[in-house]
């Protein structure tokens, strides 16, 4: 039986990748210290191959063998998070990858960044190919969270060169679904949680801006066939499809029936202006692309907040 060690577990890319892993047949590590995940993620899991460990990836883990693979997502990953916690954010980026490369090192176990769209920075290139290097602010208030998903990977590549790791970098870009919290800053939780209390959607900007958005079984997928393969350079796994932020707004208005209407607030430092993927490179060496719209995912979505409370 794989042992799968999934850090960041009790998150929400986190829970739905423990899911699918023990779905696969797997015996799954959650670890998470439950900054930014919840217990309430994973506390359906009744399953005699999953166990929790609570622990901050910026400390050393030692975990008995053998482990096949390790998933590394621990890390915050909304602006609310990681303006609310920007040195342990930049420190799960870099000691946190440290110690999780290590892990696969000393178990000899494929490993998988989760990296993110944001290395890009506000983009001139557009779409963003993996090819680009981005035109990130390194002192702005999003740096912490940029620049160390940016060191993460540089680190990841410097395992797999001089470590011979067999590691592996997704390139997320925006993605939605089950279990992401109401309040954490994000777009598509923000404004169903405004749509559902018929308040205002509050839009940034002229809500001009663009963004993809990816259905997390979509994203879970790619997750597992990259870290599957023998490709080692990052790979962007999203959904090509743009919409503006304003079109998303509606969007949800509509998917709620709701009475709100959109205002506009000023638009945060260094908000990105467009984000979408190229996934070629994902779609010719993985054989992987969406299969879930927008419509249909927020449909899913909405679904799961009914069947739920709400918790922030």
């Amino acid at each position: 039986m794989p042992t799968s060690l999934v850090t960041g577990g009790a998150g929400f890319l986190g829970s739905h990748l423990c899911e699918r892993l023990l779905a696969e047949g797997n015996r799954v590590i959650c670890v998470d210290n439950l900054d930014t995940g919840t217990l309430e993620n994973i506390e359906h899991i009744r399953d005699p191959r999953f166990d929790f460990v609570q622990h901050d990836m910026t400390e050393h883990l030692d975990v008995p063998g053998p482990i096949d693979e390790v998933f590394h997502l621990a890390s915050p990953a909304s602006p609310i998070d990681y303006l609310r916690l920007p040195l342990h954010t930049l420190k799960v980026g870099s000691y946190g990858t440290h110690n999780a490369l290590g892990l696969a090192k000393r178990h000899r176990s494929r490993f998988l960044l989760a990296s993110t769209s944001e290395v890009y920075g506000d983009p001139q290139v557009h779409p963003q190919r993996e090819d680009y290097w981005g035109h990130v602010n390194p002192i702005g208030p999003r740096g912490v969270y940029d620049e160390a998903k940016r060191y993460a990977e540089a680190m990841t590549m410097a395992y797999y060169r001089q470590q011979g790791v067999n590691t592996h970098i997704v390139r997320i870009f925006n993605t939605y679904g089950p279990r992401m919290r109401p309040h954490d800053g994000r777009a598509i939780p923000t404004f169903i949680r405004q749509a559902r209390d018929n308040k205002p959607i509050t839009v940034f900007g002229d809500g001009g801006q663009t963004r993809s958005f990816c259905y997390v079984t979509d994203l879970i997928e790619g997750f597992l066939r990259l870290i599957a393969s023998r490709y080692h350079l990052p790979v962007n796994i999203g959904n090509p499809g743009e919409y503006t932020i304003l079109q998303l707004a509606e969007a949800i208005i509509a998917a709620t029936a709701s009475r709100s209407e959109v205002v506009f607030e000023a638009l945060p430092i260094d908000d990105p202006m467009v984000r979408r993927p190229d996934i070629t490179r994902a779609r010719e060496l993985l054989d992987w692309g969406p299969t879930v719209e927008l419509d249909e995912g927020l449909r899913l979505t909405l679904a799961s907040w009914d069947e739920a409370p709400t918790a922030v």
